[in-house]
């Protein structure tokens, strides 16, 4: 045979496994609806094409009413999402951060209270309350920062909770 004929063949041999794919997605595809009744989701689209708004408008309804739904714009979501989040950050707010906001006039009795709360070594401790304002304890409950607040502030120092 020549290279040209065996080229058509295995040409030919191809497309008829490309259509032999493309009808097995299409069946896979195919859903059954009411009886015997099968639709691909291209039937659904071309069926939707071809309704009038108001018609679409009153299925659009019956189907929010069957399955318990709205339809949102995506718009009025993104804005409506940041609020919904920031109510909920605030109701919710469990961690907290000490913040040492200055040392005031018993610099040496500061260092020592940061060095009890943080257990950190003399010269970090110090590095800390030199470097104020800066945090010296993180994401801690309501109740532990203000205990800390108090031990700095009974040191001399000025401390803020965020």
């Amino acid at each position: 045979m020549s290279e040209t004929t065996e080229k058509k063949k295995i040409d030919t041999k191809a497309e008829k496994v490309s259509e032999a794919k493309k009808d097995t997605k299409k069946e896979k595809e195919k859903t059954k609806v009411g009886g015997n009744m099968e639709m691909t989701k291209e039937d659904v689209i071309t069926y939707i094409e071809n309704m009038s708004v108001l018609e679409l408008s009153e299925m659009v309804k019956e189907l929010q009413e069957k399955f318990g739904v709205t339809a949102m714009a995506p718009a009025s979501a993104a804005v409506a999402a940041p609020e919904a989040k920031t109510e909920t950050e605030a109701e919710e707010k469990t961690e907290f951060d000490v913040i040492l906001s200055s040392v005031g006039d018993k610099k040496i009795h500061v260092i020592k209270e940061v060095r009890t709360i943080t257990a950190l070594s003399l010269k970090d401790a110090k590095a800390l309350v030199d470097e104020a304002p800066k945090p010296v304890k993180e994401k801690v409950s309501k109740e532990e920062a203000e205990k800390i607040k108090a031990q700095l502030e009974g040191s001399g120092a000025t401390v803020e909770i965020k």
